[in-house]
């Protein structure tokens, strides 16, 4: 037994003494070694990511002043109805065109609960090529797949629902009485009163300039956009494949 305590701290010293000879300096990738994702992890982790993504937009915007409090989303008169709503403002019918914004948003907010379904059946339909695509794309990779997957079928949903809203909230009666205050006036190009097809693409725009920024919160790393550990591990293998 003495003789086995005696040998003990000599073996140590040896070992030491090699593992010093034949020591090379650690690289990054030693210390923290790169985990390649499973597809199956890969396709996971970007489903939950996007799924984490637009149900996060769709809450925000459909939230009250989602959409009226949101400078990069507001809704505001048509391009063609601005000279309108400046007409109608120089004739002291201000409190008449800040109905129709307030109403035009508040509809939108109410719309925009609508698209999770939505998106979470794109998400469904995504194929391994879709995956790839997204993950080693562009900034902006998924809020272009949904714009091209989703657009119609946010339209259709859309539509009925900012149609009522519109009526509850009174977009329909304000719009209709500004375009036709202004259409009465001579000498002017008569304004379309109907407004449904524009709030309802501008309700689509401002998911997407949401869903746009939520992707971009991921890709950069960003703690709490990287919630789990399993974007974690994807989501840095990314960031090492596109940097090689």
């Amino acid at each position: 037994m003495k003789r086995v305590f005696i040998l003990m701290p000599l073996l140590i010293v040896a070992i030491s003494l090699s593992s010093f000879d034949t020591y090379k300096p650690a690289s990054e990738t030693d210390v923290y070694p790169q985990l390649v994702p499973s597809n199956l992890e890969i396709g996971n982790a970007l489903k939950q990511a996007l799924q984490l993504g637009t149900a996060k937009s769709a809450d925000q915007l459909s939230a009250v002043n989602g959409f009226f409090g949101n400078a990069a989303v507001k809704i505001l008169f048509p391009p063609e109805a601005q000279k309108v709503e400046k007409t109608l403002r120089s004739m002291g019918m201000n409190k008449l065109c800040d109905n129709v914004i307030l109403s035009l948003n508040r509809a939108a907010e109410d719309a925009a609960k609508d698209a999770k379904p939505i998106f979470i059946d794109a998400i469904k339909k995504m194929s391994l090529q879709d995956v790839s695509g997204i993950l080693l794309g562009q900034q902006d990779a998924a809020t272009q797949y949904f714009k091209k997957t989703t657009s119609t079928a946010l339209a259709v949903k859309f539509k009925p629902t900012i149609q009522a809203s519109l009526d509850k909230v009174g977009a329909t009666k304000y719009y209709g009485t500004a375009a036709g205050e202004y259409n009465k006036l001579p000498f002017v190009k008569h304004l379309n009163p109907d407004i449904t097809d524009y709030a309802t693409q501008k309700t689509i725009d401002g998911l997407f300039v949401e869903i746009a920024q939520e992707e971009l919160k991921i890709r950069q790393n960003l703690p709490t956009a990287r919630s789990t550990s399993l974007l974690q591990k994807v989501f840095s293998f990314a960031d090492s494949k596109k940097g090689n």
